[in-house]
C-alpha cells in the first residue's frame, strides 16, 4: 500500500508505533483482525508480529507476546555476548601492538601516550593510585570471578574511602557468586550509598574507568601487567559495555529470578547454557566463578533432575527443556510437562 512503508515506522518490536501498538494489542485480545486492519502498519508484518491465518488468509493471527519477548531477550543477549568478544579481540591486539615499543622512537613513549603497558604490580598500583587521586566524578568496576576475599578487597580499601570522601559515586559489577562473600557485604555496608552494587552470571574481565576518561584493564593472563587506556574512543566503547552489562546485572539486594523450571536452580541454568556451548567443567568454572569441584557438583544434580545417565544425554535434555540459551520469560514448568515421549 502506497505511502505506509517502513521509512514510516523506524522501529523495532521493542517499541511498537501507536498504530501498530493498537492493531497489535487487538490481535492478541481478539485471537486474530482482518487483513485490512493492518494494511496501514505493514511494520507488523515486517516485524513478524502478525502473520497470515493459514485457515483464511483474509486473517492475520498474532506471535505471542511470549515469544515477542524471548526475541528481544535473546537479542540483547547476542549483542552483549558479542561486546565481550570484541573487547577479548582489542585486548589481544593491544598486547601485540605493545610488543611493537621497542621500534616506536623514544620521543613518542612518553607517559602521555594513550596506551601504557604497566609492568608489575608496583607500577599497576601506583598509576591506580594516581588515577583515584585525579578522579572527581564516577568510577565504574567490573570484578570476575567468584567470592572476593577478603585480602583482594582491603587491598584497594584506601582508594574506595578516599574516593567516597570526594563524594565520588561507585557502580561495581560482580558475578552471583560474590553475593555469598561475607567480605563483600561488609565492604558495601563501610561504603554505604557511595557505591551501588549488581551481580550477573558471568562479566568480562577486569575493569576499572575513571572518571569515563582513563580505564585500567589486564594484559596478561595472571595480572602482573596491565593496560592504562586514555584514548577516548577506546574508553568510550569500555563505558559502553559496562552500562550494557549494567542494565542486563540484577541489584544485589534483589533475588535471583526463578528459571522457569522446576528444580533447576538460577546457577544450574547457567551451567546448563555453558555446557550446551560446548565448555569443559574448568572454563565454566572460571566464568561462573565458582571451584571445579562445585561445578562438576551441580552438573550431577542437574543430570539426576533431568534425567540423564550420560554426558551426551545429558546435552539433549538441556535443548529439551529450553536451557539452552538465555532465560525465557515464560512461565513456570515442569519437566514432566516439557518431556518428549523419545527422551523416556
Amino acid at each position: 500500500m502506497a505511502g505506509h512503508g517502513a521509512e514510516e515506522h523506524p522501529h523495532g518490536a521493542d517499541r511498537l508505533c501507536e498504530a501498530g501498538d493498537r492493531v497489535y494489542s487487538r490481535a492478541v485480545r481478539r485471537g486474530r483482525v482482518p487483513r485490512r486492519d493492518a494494511e496501514p502498519v505493514p511494520c507488523l508484518l515486517e516485524l513478524a508480529l502478525l502473520h497470515p491465518d493459514p485457515d483464511d488468509m483474509d486473517w492475520l493471527v498474532p506471535t505471542s507476546p511470549q515469544e515477542v519477548m524471548t526475541r528481544l531477550l535473546r537479542g540483547v543477549y547476542d549483542e552483549v555476548s558479542a561486546s565481550q568478544r570484541r573487547v577479548g579481540s582489542a585486548v589481544a591486539a593491544f598486547e601485540w601492538y605493545a610488543g611493537l615499543g621497542g621500534r616506536v622512537p623514544a620521543a613518542a613513549a612518553t607517559e602521555g601516550t594513550a596506551i601504557r603497558v604497566l609492568d608489575g604490580l608496583a607500577r599497576i598500583q601506583a598509576a591506580m593510585d594516581e588515577a583515584t587521586e585525579a578522579c572527581t566524578t564516577e568510577v565504574l568496576t567490573v570484578q570476575p570471578g567468584g567470592i572476593r576475599r577478603e585480602h583482594e578487597l582491603s587491598e584497594g580499601l584506601h582508594r574506595a574511602l578516599a574516593l567516597r570522601g570526594r563524594g565520588v559515586r561507585m557502580r561495581d559489577l560482580y558475578t552471583h557468586v560474590a553475593r555469598h562473600g561475607q567480605g563483600l557485604l561488609n565492604y558495601l555496608e563501610l561504603m554505604g550509598d557511595a557505591v551501588e552494587a549488581r551481580t550477573l552470571d558471568e562479566v568480562i574481565d577486569r575493569l576499572i574507568l575513571f572518571d569515563r576518561t582513563v580505564a585500567f584493564i589486564p594484559a596478561n593472563a595472571d595480572r602482573t601487567m596491565a593496560l592504562e587506556l586514555r584514548h577516548p574512543g577506546l574508553v568510550a566503547y569500555l563505558v559502553t559495555v559496562f552500562e550494557r552489562l549494567w542494565r542486563l546485572a540484577l541489584p544485589l539486594t534483589a533475588p535471583l529470578p526463578d528459571t522457569g523450571i522446576e528444580g533447576i536452580s538460577h546457577r544450574e541454568r547457567s551451567i546448563a547454557a555453558l555446557l550446551a556451548e560446548g565448555h569443559q567443567d574448568a572454563v565454566i568454572a572460571e566464568r561462573l566463578g565458582i571451584s571445579v569441584r562445585t561445578c562438576r557438583a551441580h552438573i550431577a544434580r542437574l543430570s539426576e533432575t533431568l534425567g540423564a545417565a550420560s554426558r551426551t544425554q545429558l546435552g539433549v535434555r538441556i535443548a529439551q527443556v529450553g536451557l539452552d540459551g538465555p532465560p525465557r520469560p515464560a512461565a513456570s514448568v515442569s519437566l514432566a510437562d516439557r518431556e518428549s515421549p523419545t527422551a523416556r
